[in-house]
């Protein structure tokens, strides 16, 4: 084999590799968010207001109103303006809206590791600039994840970009709204993203994302 052979053969394993990398990643994302949304999934009726029966294997749960979803939560509200990922565009949106709970915060914090004490601690926290305990911020943007969740499709995070303005104190109601700015091509699609503590009305988290719309699978 040549020199030249030999560095086209090594170039060709490169892409091989790199493919297979990408493809994983992008399976692996599909994976992770439909996991994050059934975990985080807290009660309320379907967006065209009909109801639905709870599921068998939990009591809380409920009946998809949309198809994207695996199950819902009957204290969780959300609206939408499109149904056919095929109709999506520019100003377009979807805003979901949940209570985050004392249980949210705990559980949060066991499940990604973060301790920090101004989210747990009473007595700590009341010594911090915010005077009392206040949400994770990672926490209180995952409700942007829940929201794109219910875009009509399969949702794939690419991208996000995120300003915190004020913190969220524990049992405040926050809703998360993504609007459609930019058709990308290709099934991509440029959002902004904001998110308001509706106990305070006041806009704690904006910032714009990018995700890829896939066909739902075929079950």
């Amino acid at each position: 084999m040549t020199q030249q052979d030999a560095a086209g053969s090594n170039l060709s394993a490169m892409t091989n590799v790199w493919t297979t990398m990408t493809s994983s990643f992008l399976q692996g994302a599909v994976a992770a968010n439909r996991a994050a949304t059934a975990a985080m999934l807290p009660p309320v009726a379907s967006a065209n207001g009909s109801s639905h029966e709870p599921a068998a294997s939990d009591p809380e749960a409920v009946s998809p109103p949309i198809p994207s979803l695996e199950y819902s939560n009957l204290g969780w509200e959300f609206e939408r303006t499109v149904d056919d990922p095929e109709a999506m565009t520019v100003g377009d949106l979807v805003t979901f809206e949940k209570a985050i709970t004392e249980a949210d915060v705990r559980a949060f914090a066991e499940i990604s590791g973060d301790t920090n004490r101004l989210h747990l601690d009473e007595a700590f926290a009341a010594e911090s600039r915010f005077g009392e305990r206040i949400v994770h911020g990672t926490l209180v943007s995952g409700l942007i994840s829940a929201a794109l969740a219910r875009l009509p499709g399969l949702t794939v995070y690419l991208s996000q970009d995120l300003e915190f303005r004020a913190p969220v104190a524990i049992d405040d109601r926050v809703s998360a709204r993504v609007e459609v700015v930019e058709d990308l091509g290709n099934g991509q699609f440029r959002l902004e993203t904001l998110v308001r503590d509706e106990t305070t009305d006041t806009v704690v988290i904006d910032g714009e994302a990018v995700v890829l719309i896939d066909d739902l699978p075929q079950e």
